[in-house]
């Protein structure tokens, strides 16, 4: 015991114990600082971690059901792990999401969600992994774009599907292209970089930022000259407007026989 006693009273005793306490306190601090920036690091760009836990507490409460608690994807849902920002802008800006009942493809209708919640939700799952972000103003910006650069470039990638004019049209398995009439230029935007639905994605390999903004402005150039010939007709060209002209020439010429059968008779 005496023996133990003088130890514990040898001068480098607190020394030791000094060392001891400051290599326990930085291991903490190394450790603590770590997790910090793992979290840091899991902040997308452009959104804070605030924005990532508030959006995180709305996909548990609206979307977890059928994406799955940590987005990893179900029977009901698709994983959003590598998404990105701008699919979520599409999808919720537009009411898309949360669907109310499943079918070939998800419905716009009225959002569910005000701009501050789809921005939330878009920074949580921007979290999960790289994905297409949503664009820069200047990419919207429809007076600085080409609408007849934009027009040819619509007709060869997207009229296909979309019609000449941006109206839409029916696919396959009761599936259709929506028409682009009234659309946001953020919502034609992300809708080109994701894919949705039956959608092709088109990258900025495919189709680089400033086409977009071209054939954005090639839309809204369009829709804003409205049917100066009178009817639209549903966009649809010659196709709708010949049946009219040849049902409503047929049923004139018909009227006309029978008028003047009975005057005559």
């Amino acid at each position: 015991m005496k023996a133990l006693s003088q130890k514990r009273r040898h001068p480098f005793a607190f020394v030791a114990l000094l060392l001891l306490g400051l290599l326990l306190t930085g291991g903490l601090y190394a450790a603590a600082t770590t997790v910090n920036q793992a979290q840091a690091s899991n902040t997308p760009d452009g959104f804070s971690s605030e924005q990532v836990e508030e959006g995180e507490r709305l996909f548990v409460a609206n979307c977890a059901s059928c994406h799955g608690m940590n987005a990893e994807g179900s029977d009901a849902g698709p994983s959003l792990v590598g998404v990105g920002a701008a699919s979520v802008e599409f999808q919720v800006g537009t009411g898309r999401m949360p669907m109310q009942m499943q079918g070939p493809q998800a419905q716009q209708k009225p959002p569910q969600f005000n701009e501050e919640q789809t921005s939330q939700l878009a920074a949580y799952v921007a979290s999960l992994g790289a994905g297409p972000g949503i664009p820069d103003d200047e990419w919207l910006d429809v007076d600085q774009g080409d609408p007849a650069r934009g027009g040819e470039l619509f007709r060869i990638n997207c009229a296909m599907c979309h019609n000449a004019a941006g109206a839409g049209g029916a696919l396959t398995e009761g599936k259709y292209a929506p028409s682009l009439h009234g659309v946001d230029e953020v919502h034609i935007y992300t809708a080109m970089t994701t894919g949705p639905q039956n959608m092709p994605v088109f990258n900025d390999a495919n189709i680089p930022p400033e086409d977009k903004r071209d054939i954005i402005a090639f839309l809204k150039t369009y829709e804003q000259q409205g049917s100066p010939g009178g009817f639209s007709l549903g966009f649809l060209g010659p196709v709708s407007e010949g049946l009219l002209i040849w049902t409503l020439g047929l049923a004139l010429l018909i009227g006309s026989m029978v008028w003047l059968t009975s005057r005559s008779s």
